[in-house]
């Protein structure tokens, strides 16, 4: 995408009497293109961060009996956290001992 330098509109491609160029829409801004043109941008994916802490938070947490999803294990590592409001529950997370799936209790 390509944006007029004098007013900022998006720029549209059109064949003109010298080939192709760029026009602006609402001001009278034209670019012509002499020769073949082409640009590619490598969009970078945002890199999420750990909601729960990452390693570090599971380090000393209290174990229970909890069935998991993944591979049937019948013990799990759990911690509780408040991520909604103060009004609301705690939301449990837990993490199997034997795969390391994590899931929560919703």
């Amino acid at each position: 995408m390509h944006f007029c330098p004098l007013c900022g509109n998006l720029l549209l491609l059109e064949e003109g009497n010298r080939g192709m160029r760029f026009c602006c829409p609402t001001c009278p801004y034209l670019h012509n293109l002499n020769e073949m043109y082409s640009n590619r941008t490598k969009i970078k994916k945002k890199q999420v961060d750990d909601v729960l802490g990452g390693e570090d938070a599971w380090e000393n947490v209290d174990r229970t009996s909890a069935r998991c999803p993944n591979c049937g294990h019948d013990s799990a590592y759990f911690m509780q956290i408040q991520i909604r409001s103060a009004d609301e529950p705690s939301t449990t997370f837990y993490r199997c001992v034997k795969c390391s799936k994590q899931w929560n209790d919703k």
